[in-house]
């Protein structure tokens, strides 16, 4: 007689998974609990997000001209309009997609750029090491944004991707020069060592031993970066460097200086995408010191010490005078 064994339906995960997969679940939420910035920073980096993928459920033309020029904020246009009759509003939700766009895609090729000529660098030693170490001095040497003024002046920037890789090129070596001082510092323990007398390749020992131990330096790096991408893309929109046509909140902003929004008063067309911009770096920042604050123990926030009432604290103090040792002689 034989029993008929049922495989398990594709997708179902099995009772250790489930539970581990409940351990991660619990394990973020007391992260949370214990950063309550971090919660914030990510509340807002969501707000963004969603903002972004569904704003075609939102507007249909951002750029639609209007009769109504330099309107005030309504109840028909919340943000008012620009001198062309365009709605504020519309032109913001727009452009979050592009800026977050510069912001990660930068972010992350600069970190990558990072990881290569640190971590590999110091890994690897010699004269190697010691001829990416000038090159990443060298870089930090120079003034980041003034560089990329000249090259952004001479590049005609008919999209975003010339301005992101501009981006990229100039923001990798402040982290590249931490995570390789890290690296050099790890090398030499007793793990890497171990790794590399059982005979493990190089790139097995750095993916497998030496950045899962580098996690919050590379994430922390990513983040600074990816603020640096926005900052310096929005300072390069005002300045009508690369393509003004593309909607951004720098491009916002540079349109709102070119017709005279800040003389004229129309504080309504250019302080909506400077608090998208501020907003934005916020919640970033709280990311990043709520990450540091969860993975490095030495910066977690102590519980006060509760203050005791006047009374407890006579109660408490004659309870300890009478507990205290009589001196010998005494009655």
């Amino acid at each position: 007689m034989t029993t008929a064994v049922t495989a398990p339906a594709a997708g179902a995960l099995e009772p250790r998974q489930r539970k581990g997969v409940a351990t991660r679940l619990r394990g973020a939420a007391a992260a949370l609990r214990r950063s309550p910035r971090m919660l914030v920073g990510l509340v807002i980096l969501l707000f963004f997000v969603v903002l972004a993928v569904f704003s075609p459920l939102f507007i249909h033309n951002p750029n639609a001209l209007g009769t109504e020029v330099l309107g005030r904020p309504s109840a028909k246009y919340w943000l008012g309009t620009t001198q062309e009759g365009q709605n504020v509003l519309y032109q913001v939700i727009a452009a979050t997609g592009p800026t977050l766009e510069v912001g990660f895609v930068a972010g992350g090729i600069s970190t990558v750029l990072s990881l290569l000529i640190g971590v590999g660098g110091a890994f690897i030693g010699g004269i190697s090491d010691e001829a990416l170490n000038l090159f990443t001095n060298i870089i930090l040497v120079i003034p980041v944004m003034p560089l990329v003024i000249v090259i952004s002046a001479y590049v005609q920037a008919k999209s975003l991707l010339p301005t992101i890789i501009i981006i990229a090129f100039t923001g990798w070596a402040g982290t590249a020069r931490v995570l390789r001082a890290l690296a050099l510092s790890m090398r030499s323990r007793d793990y890497i060592l171990a790794a590399r007398v059982s005979g493990e390749r190089a790139w097995r020992i750095v993916i497998v031993e030496l950045l899962p131990n580098m996690t919050a330096f590379i994430v922390s790096g990513f983040i600074f970066t990816v603020i640096f991408a926005i900052l310096t893309q929005a300072g390069l929109a005002f300045l009508g460097l690369g393509n003004t046509n593309l909607l951004s909140w720098g491009n916002m902003l540079y349109w709102a200086q070119a017709d005279q929004a800040l003389t004229s008063g129309a504080w309504w067309w250019f302080a909506p995408p400077g608090l998208c911009i501020a907003l934005l770096g916020t919640g970033l920042s709280l990311v990043n010191f709520g990450l540091d604050e969860v993975l490095n123990p030495r910066l977690r926030s102590v519980r006060p010490v509760k203050r005791q009432s006047k009374e407890a604290l006579q109660a408490r103090g004659q309870l300890q005078a009478r507990e205290a040792p009589q001196p010998a002689g005494a009655p």
